[in-house]
């Protein structure tokens, strides 16, 4: 079997051609892949010189247990540039043995282009290049509904499959392509919603020379690859029978919502707060008993509650998050995680603040504290960085009287205006005066 990957960067190593590599070695596929770069930047020749093998460290806690090993993965069969060889891409469409496509061209990559044009050699959008990819399969194997493939984007949007799917076939009518070739994407093809889970921290230098690796990939032990179970995908790539962590499951959203709601949900409710307390990065976070204790109670109380899977998953995995954040080899930085934190607060708190609010009738407290927060390190450092409406707004009103009210009712932030939930202003601003009287840690303790 074939696999055709548009991506060649640090996490797709890291995860899919692991995985492959793991799969066959256990002898439960015989897959190979080959990748497609789909961006003029960058290239292909130091791993192509090595023979498209790399050594991939994993590094990391898991169960308590400090992770160290190597692999070398060998899964990568080929990989060539779609713009420095875009009829390798035409060729391989017409590859009996290509099944599966996998992406990860990031969030932004899985977008229209108004310039993409059918006879321009690559498309500049993913979406344009796997259309042309499908039409020229189509045309070549005369339309047999046996000839469509599974494909599988792991970019980290809600509903991947769908957005991109939709985006194929506009492409397809924007290019006046026949009703009939997009009856068979819809039929034929399979675009199968995945969520993808793994810290991939990339190249080092130093550990690379180590290695005498310059294709040298590290990642974290924790990954997850939940896969929409359509057709006969979990046949065709049966990973989760080599012992890995794949879930086959009709339905991804249950699994989204538990990845944002807890994993990003913890990030964004403790690290502002905690950054006024003088901590730095997220694992000196995990080793203060008052920051992390803060962090494990509004997971535990406010966000778990909240969820559809089963209580015991859902701690489960928590624990597995926060065996994660105290990775001794990564120094994830509260301020990276900062970047753009009203957005972030709207889509990785607000639904579950909306969530507790219903079942309990009370604002879930320490979702409420983090709100204040973000305020104080908005009002009171020069350090946000967010868009610049976010950014003049807060220039412009950060010493009104009325801030706290003000900025609940902003629907435009928030969707909505948070002033109608019962005592919410009055508790943010209860928390931002004790956050600029007592600090943030002080004000972390009592919660």
């Amino acid at each position: 079997m074939k696999i055709l990957q548009f991506g060649e960067g640090n996490f797709l190593r890291a995860f899919v051609d692991y995985m492959v590599d793991a799969a066959n070695g256990a002898g439960v596929t015989d897959a190979a892949v080959t990748i497609a770069k789909p961006i003029r930047a960058g290239s292909l020749s130091t791993l192509r010189a090595q023979g498209c093998a790399y050594t991939l460290l994993t590094r990391g806690m898991m169960d308590g247990k400090v992770i160290q090993e190597t692999r070398t993965v060998r899964s990568v069969e080929q990989a060539f540039c779609c713009y420095e060889d875009f009829d390798a891409l035409l060729a391989f469409a017409k590859n009996k043995e290509l099944s599966i496509v996998v992406s990860n061209t990031t969030e932004a990559g899985i977008a229209l282009s108004e310039n993409d044009r059918m006879a321009d050699a690559p498309p500049e959008s993913y979406p344009a290049k796997l259309t042309r990819l499908l039409w020229e399969r189509y045309e070549h194997f005369s339309g047999a509904r046996s000839a469509g493939l599974y494909i599988l984007p792991c970019e980290l949007i809600a509903d991947n499959a769908r957005a991109l799917e939709s985006c194929v076939l506009q492409t397809a009518e924007r290019w006046d392509l026949p009703t009939d070739f997009r009856d068979w994407v819809c039929s034929a093809c399979y675009f199968c919603t995945t969520l993808v889970d793994r810290i991939v921290t990339g190249y080092d230098p130093a550990l690379s020379e180590q290695y005498g690796d310059p294709m040298l990939d590290i990642c974290e032990p924790f990954a997850l690859w939940v896969i929409e179970e359509r057709g006969r995908i979990r046949d065709l790539l049966p990973l989760d029978r080599a012992g890995l962590p794949v879930v086959f499951c009709g339905d991804v959203t249950p699994y989204r919502e538990r990845k944002v709601r807890i994993l990003n949900g913890a990030h964004t409710a403790t690290v502002l707060a905690a950054y006024l307390a003088g901590k730095t990065i997220v694992r000196e976070c995990m080793q203060d008993e008052v920051i992390s204790g803060f962090m494990k109670r509004c997971v535990y109380e406010e966000i778990i509650p909240t969820l559809a899977l089963p209580k015991e998953q859902l701690e489960q995995f928590a624990e597995q998050v926060f065996e994660r954040f105290g990775n001794p080899f990564i120094d994830h930085a509260l301020l990276s995680i900062s970047l753009n934190s009203i957005s972030k607060f709207r889509a990785r708190l607000l639904g579950t603040f909306h969530d507790y609010y219903a079942a309990n009738g009370v604002i879930p407290r320490r979702i409420t504290f983090a709100f204040a927060a973000l305020i104080a390190f908005y009002c009171d450092t020069d350090l946000a960085k967010d868009d610049d409406a976010v950014l003049d707004y807060f220039a412009a009103h950060k010493h009104d009287a009325g801030l706290v009210p003000a900025l609940c009712a902003k629907a435009d932030f928030w969707g909505e205006d948070l002033g109608e939930y019962e005592g919410f202003c009055e508790q943010v601003q209860a928390d931002l005066d004790k956050i600029r009287t007592l600090g943030a840690y002080e004000a972390m303790r009592c919660l």
